[in-house]
């Protein structure tokens, strides 16, 4: 069945950006005494929402750790914000995509750490819909994110009519509680831990993007 729609998680799937995250929080971590080595990143952190990861692993809350989350966007904008973590194969897919369904972004990230990465790449105008971390109270895995974006496409679509890109299995079992399928993109995290997705594919390109929309 052809997709409908397009949905994209944005860290780690539509911006290559995952070492960018992991160096960030290791270094803010290893500032307040508790170093974060990329084991610990990838093996527990990657696909939590910002909040769950900040608290989670330091064990702050209130204004320290407002202030944190802060500090972590405003780290992010200064090395990614120039859009170059989107490669020209996907922006290609995304371009491909978005001639033909609706396509949307539904991510734990910060609205203030989307915009400029995809305004810089050139495809901000593509998306129907994005969706953040200050659009929902519940971060991945909880499906709240997919849900309010099947409403701002329309509220007409099936989830089943909708594909999801992922690359946690945090975000796969977000996008397949909302009842999407779901596509796993390889490269942060290994096949096992992506077993719940439909597919796994190493990247995207408009090669895949073709076998879902035509």
């Amino acid at each position: 069945m052809a997709a409908a729609a397009l949905i994209f998680d944005f860290n780690g799937t539509l911006s290559h950006d995952e070492p960018v995250l992991c160096a960030i929080y290791g270094e803010m971590f290893a500032r307040h005494g508790r170093p974060l080595a990329p084991a610990d990143y990838y093996g527990q952190l990657a696909g939590l929402s910002e909040e769950a990861i900040i608290s989670g692993w330091l064990g702050v809350r209130g204004s320290e750790l407002e202030a944190l989350m802060v500090e972590r966007v405003d780290r992010y904008r200064a090395r990614a914000g120039n859009g170059h973590t989107v490669s020209e194969e996907v922006r290609a897919a995304v371009r491909h995509a978005a001639a033909r369904v609706p396509v949307a972004i539904v991510s734990g990230a910060f609205r203030a750490e989307i915009e400029p990465v995809i305004e810089a790449a050139g495809i901000a105008s593509l998306f129907s819909a994005v969706v953040t971390a200050d659009d929902v109270t519940d971060g991945k895995p909880h499906p709240a994110g997919y849900l309010r974006a099947l409403e701002l496409l329309g509220g007409e679509l099936e989830p089943a009519q909708v594909v999801a890109f992922e690359d946690t299995e945090a975000g796969v079992a977000s996008a397949k509680a909302a009842g999407l399928r779901c596509i796993a993109v390889g490269g942060t995290l290994p096949a096992e831990r992506l077993a719940r997705a439909d597919e796994i594919v190493p990247g995207i390109d408009v090669s895949v993007v073709r076998r879902l929309v035509g």
